[in-house]
């Protein structure tokens, strides 16, 4: 597996990505999940230039579609995990922590963050196998409450939410 900062001829099939990547929720009864307009071109844009998006490859070959991607932005001090999607048939193939390894490495910030579905089994289960840990009220940075305001706004508190943390160096 390949990852790198996507060429801008793939950031379209990042959103083709996402919309695939957001079908299982439609199982959990999460519809609004699943229909969520994936982020905007200009906005995958901005994070491919500033070397803040990430897409995995099977292989180098020119044309071939991401199987997966990562967005992060510095927050708090921290690489905050604000996308990972995998395509649903590369899933459970390390896809995921492949991009969040590489962000970790790529950032050299001394933590990883991200907020995250509490019951979705490939959200916080998932992350916590990847090392992330939970935090408590107190933990959460005003950066992280700002985010969560956000996705409140957002009506993602629908379905119970949280914040975790993986400090650098700390993976499973």
């Amino acid at each position: 597996m390949i990852i790198r900062v996507p060429d801008p001829a793939d950031l379209p099939a990042l959103r083709a990505l996402e919309r695939a990547a957001g079908e299982p929720f439609r199982a959990l009864g999460m519809a609004q999940i699943a229909d969520d307009e994936p982020p905007p071109a200009a906005l995958l844009e901005e994070y491919q230039r500033a070397g803040r998006a990430l897409a995995a490859y099977d292989t180098e070959r020119a044309g071939e579609p991401p199987r997966g991607y990562l967005l992060w932005d510095p927050v708090d001090g921290c690489a905050h995990i604000e996308q990972v999607s995998v395509h649903p048939e590369r899933a459970r193939r390390g896809v995921g922590r492949a991009l969040i390894d590489r962000a970790e490495s790529d950032s050299g910030l001394p933590a990883l963050t991200l907020t995250t579905f509490a019951e979705v089994p490939w959200n916080a289960p998932y992350y916590a196998r990847l090392g992330f840990r939970r935090l408590a009220a107190e933990e959460v940075t005003p950066g992280l409450r700002a985010i969560r305001a956000h996705e409140a706004e957002l009506g993602l508190d629908r379905w119970p939410r949280l914040c975790m943390r993986r400090e650098a160096g700390d993976r499973p």
